[in-house]
């Protein structure tokens, strides 16, 4: 019986979620019956007589009119579109086609005195068959289309306050050992796990696990890896959906769906919800965007808050949420009692890296000569993403070269496609270009190498890459840096201009190449003076307020100083970028035989090394009886800085008095 059950309710599952095929099958069937009942015209013609039993026998038009003319027939009936005749002894029944508008054939049976009469060739079938199967087709249309949306949209009528159900629940087999990287965010979701394991242990001490756990963090971080990790670690269902899969065109769909999912989830306690990007539902209520407060989005994020108030100290259900805009998010949803904890999942340090690569690196086969560590130095600033993005190019490099292991070049070239670009080896430049961008990138270089608090170089390249760029200097950055200094900012600026001024220096003439190096120097010293404060034009007073966003990214801006200020800024920025040019150009006037020789060699390699860049310096230096510019610029930042500390350390021995 179950069996039956189990059958009837896949076919009824086949006829739903197939529409337009249960609409053919439904029309043929309509069309067989209505072939069955009417029949062909003779067939409806010769039951029509009365004459189910007698020879019926089909004759053209002309057969039948002679056949009048020889008295051959004793009763006409004439229809719509056919003519039927019994013949004279009885034993047969004539059938043919009418021809509209010839009355020879009425004449001849008047002549001939044969009996005739009009027929209807329909019965109340076929009309009211007629009348419906218009409507039919149309009904069939609308229930097609009507199930394509349900299936989007939900059930019920075109979907409304109804909801389909969202998403199954499933049991990830991913572990916190794969999730790298991430070691403080670990540490905080730990205890989550511990409540959905021995749920009765903090019941019975009175304690109240968080209900949600926001996941916080830049694209990339592993914020859906480290969920599903919580899940796999806790053994227990794991429903995840997006907050934009709540949104749709009718008001209460959405409201819909968020009951539903909460209620899968209270049955499959414990369990885990995800709800990633829930800024897509979870945006606040209080800036005025949403003019009629009533809208599909604003419902959704009630219900979702009135579900959160729903659970019960003792349900063991937590919700985890994931987003990289935590500051547009709505206050009720971050209060406590719902969100209760944040957790950053931030861009791993070195060491988080050397991890990452290490887990990614697993399942590839990699050359003994491999250095990890030198690949996470090259990386620092980037997301787990774009490791893993930067082992499987290694990879798909390797694979492409016939390789057998992945070797430390392709994972070299695979870092610099991730921040330089796609190499574009056909785009073929002439001679004249190629030496200006060699003499560009050289003056980068060398400033980079000689000019305290630069960032060393990695790689100087005049290989096109990307959509622009003509050639690259790469660098090196420091680890864990998440301020920069004032001589910082400076050096910078000093090494941005260094292209364009090695074009003056060494061609004579200046090209379009400096363009975004000359807004970028620009743009650090306007920040210098507009916000932090480090020079005399503005002192301590901050002229623009940016408002930025929790990771980062730059908001609007609003202006808040005189016109005078503005003219002094600009006069300030001018000012110092054409005296820190003017120690740029010097500098490489005096560095010009090594200029020349990291030329040549840019020439002969079209890639060089940070080492071979630092080789030619020092040579230089050496040959001419020079001391390095680094060291003694070091030197002075080192004493400067014993000055500040003793100025410190005397500072905290007066507070102490006090």
């Amino acid at each position: 019986m179950a069996n039956q059950d189990k059958n009837n309710n896949d076919n009824n599952n086949f006829f739903n979620k197939n529409p337009l095929i249960t609409f053919a099958i439904f029309s043929i069937v309509i069309i067989g019956l209505f072939k069955i009942v009417v029949g062909d015209g003779a067939s409806a013609n010769g039951t029509a007589l009365g004459a189910t039993n007698k020879h019926i026998q089909k004759v053209s038009y002309s057969e039948m009119k002679s056949l009048v003319d020889s008295k051959s027939v004793s009763k006409v009936e004439i229809g719509q579109t056919y003519i039927k005749a019994n013949s004279s002894d009885g034993s047969k029944v004539y059938t043919t086609r009418i021809v509209k508008g010839d009355t020879d054939l009425v004449k001849a049976l008047d002549k001939n005195k044969i009996d005739y009469e009009g027929f209807s060739e329909t019965n109340w079938f076929t009309e009211m068959f007629g009348w419906l199967f218009p409507f039919l087709i149309i009904i069939g249309i609308w229930m097609f289309f009507a199930g394509r949306m349900q299936k989007s949209m939900g059930g019920g009528l075109l979907g409304m306050g109804q909801s389909k159900k969202m998403v199954n629940s499933e049991k990830p087999k991913t572990k916190f050992d794969d999730v790298a990287g991430v070691e403080e965010a670990k540490e905080e979701v730990q205890e989550i796990v511990d409540f959905l394991k021995y749920p009765a242990r903090y019941v019975e001490i009175g304690a109240k696990i968080p209900k949600g756990v926001l996941l916080v963090g830049s694209p990339g971080t592993g914020k859906t890896l480290l969920a599903k990790a919580v899940a796999g670690e806790a053994e227990v269902p794991f429903f995840s959906v997006t907050g934009s899969s709540f949104i749709e065109m009718f008001v209460g769909v959405g409201a819909a769906r968020v009951r539903d999912l909460f209620e899968q989830a209270k049955k499959d306690a414990p369990s885990i919800i995800f709800i990633d990007e829930i800024d897509a539902i979870g945006k606040s209520r209080a800036n005025g965007a949403n003019m009629g407060g009533n809208d599909e989005r604003e419902q959704t994020l009630n219900q979702l808050l009135a579900e959160m108030d729903g659970f019960g100290t003792d349900t063991p259900v937590i919700i985890l949420a994931a987003t990289n805009r935590p500051e547009i998010l709505d206050q009720a949803l971050l209060r406590p009692g719902r969100f209760d904890r944040q957790v950053l999942v931030d861009k791993p340090d070195f060491e988080g890296r050397v991890k990452i690569l290490k887990v990614h690196m697993k399942d590839v086969k990699m050359d003994k000569d491999v250095d990890v560590e030198e690949v996470a130095r090259l990386t620092a600033g980037l997301a787990g993403a774009d490791l893993a993005n930067i082992i499987n190019e290694g990879a798909l490099l390797a694979g492409r070269r016939s390789q057998k292991t992945v070797k430390q070049k392709d994972l070299f070239e695979s870092v610099e496609r991730a921040l330089a670009g796609l190499a574009k080896k056909s785009r073929r430049i002439n001679p004249k270009e190629k030496k200006i961008v060699a003499y560009h990138e050289s003056g980068h270089a060398l400033l980079a190498e000689t000019t305290v608090g630069a960032k060393k170089v990695s790689k100087v390249s005049i290989v096109p890459r990307g959509l622009a760029a003509l050639g690259y200097t790469l660098n090196k950055p420091e680890e864990n840096k998440f301020m920069m200094q004032k001589h910082e900012l400076w050096a910078e600026v000093d090494v941005l201009l260094g292209g364009r001024a090695a074009e003056q220096v060494f061609i004579g003439e200046i090209s379009t190449g400096a363009g975004n190096d000359l807004e970028r120097a620009t743009d650090i010293i306007k920040s210098m003076v507009q916000t932090y404060g480090m020079t005399d034009i503005a002192g301590l007073m901050v002229l623009e307020k940016t408002r930025q966003s929790f990771l980062g990214a730059g908001g609007a801006a609003a202006r808040e100083y005189s016109d005078k200020m503005a003219e002094d800024m600009d006069t300030f920025i001018k000012e110092s970028l054409q005296e820190h040019y003017e120690l740029v150009v010097k500098r490489l006037e005096e560095y010009r035989d090594a200029i020349e020789d990291m030329v040549a060699l840019l020439y002969k390699k079209e890639n060089i090394t940070g080492e071979e860049v630092r080789e030619i310096i020092h040579s230089f230096e050496e040959k001419n009886g020079l001391e390095s510019k680094l060291d003694d610029s070091i030197d002075e930042i080192s004493e400067e800085l014993k000055v500040d500390a003793s100025m410190i350390d005397k500072s905290d021995e007066s507070s102490d008095e006090k």
